[in-house]
């Protein structure tokens, strides 16, 4: 897939768009926010799922003035892989002068024996501005499902002019349960969440934000306009009590599918 935006006379307008397979986008009307009305696109998997073997595809781009909001439909599923299948997700994220691109997914949640590699990366021109969010869940809590044979690799970067802003990696295989109760890792956590916003006001945004996080959550400054926070929780009912307050804090007005 391959989606931009543009600036329009009342907002910003669906610049390009190119899709095929099981990865679509839809446009629902957007809210007119204080900076302006932004594309509001959702990204339905009309697959239900990833599963080994699978591989999914998106460039989004921010034309230069616009505000592009990215989101999904619901949470995504990493299903069970057949033995030697991986499923891979790679996503480009790109960011003009002048642009805003906000990057909403909801939770990724992974499956007891799946199998997914994950790569974000955004580049961004002087002057763009960017929110990002990745929620991730190991395993359906409500079920009673623990992760002990899955494999799940992830990595995000972060560029401005090539220099980069943030870097950062997962990688879990094996009995990830066993992993996550080590009190270096998450200390029992089953879902976790990674934020950063390049914006001028971040360092602005820093001291309300950690008033919104418990102690397992934790917000710094990597620059004076990076802000990047991590917060880990029990389930993803917990994960969302604290990232919607921090989110709309950031964005004004969540898209109405995280609210649905």
């Amino acid at each position: 897939m391959r989606l931009s935006s543009k600036p329009g006379p009342r907002g910003s307008v669906l610049a390009g768009l190119r899709q095929s397979g099981a990865f679509k986008a839809v446009f629902p009307r957007a809210a007119p926010l204080p900076g302006g009305t932004p594309l509001d696109a959702v990204l339905v998997n009309t697959a239900g799922g990833i599963t080994g073997g699978d591989r999914f595809c998106c460039t989004l781009e921010a034309g230069a003035g616009s505000h592009l909001r990215v989101t999904t439909q619901a949470a995504e599923r990493a299903y069970r892989a057949q033995p030697g299948e991986t499923g891979q997700v790679a996503n480009r994220l790109r960011v003009a002068p002048g642009a805003r691109l906000d990057w909403l997914p909801q939770e990724t949640i992974l499956f007891e024996g799946c199998r997914l590699d994950r790569s974000l990366v955004v580049d961004l021109a002087p002057g763009a501005r960017l929110l990002l969010v990745e929620p991730l869940v190991f395993g359906r809590a409500a079920m009673g499902e623990t992760l002990r044979a899955a494999r799940f690799r992830d990595r995000i970067e972060i560029r401005r002019g090539g220099v980069p802003l943030y870097l950062d990696a997962l990688r879990f295989e094996g009995d990830v349960a066993a992993q996550l109760a080590r009190p270096a890792v998450a200390a029992g956590a089953g879902a976790l969440a990674s934020l950063v916003l390049v914006a001028p006001e971040a360092a602005a945004h820093l001291a309300p934000i950690r008033t919104l996080l418990p102690a397992t959550g934790g917000a710094s400054l990597l620059a004076g306009d990076v802000l990047a926070l991590r917060l880990l929780a029990p389930d993803s009912y917990h994960l969302r009590k604290v990232l919607i307050p921090v989110l709309t804090r950031l964005t004004e007005a969540l898209p109405r599918s995280w609210m649905t």
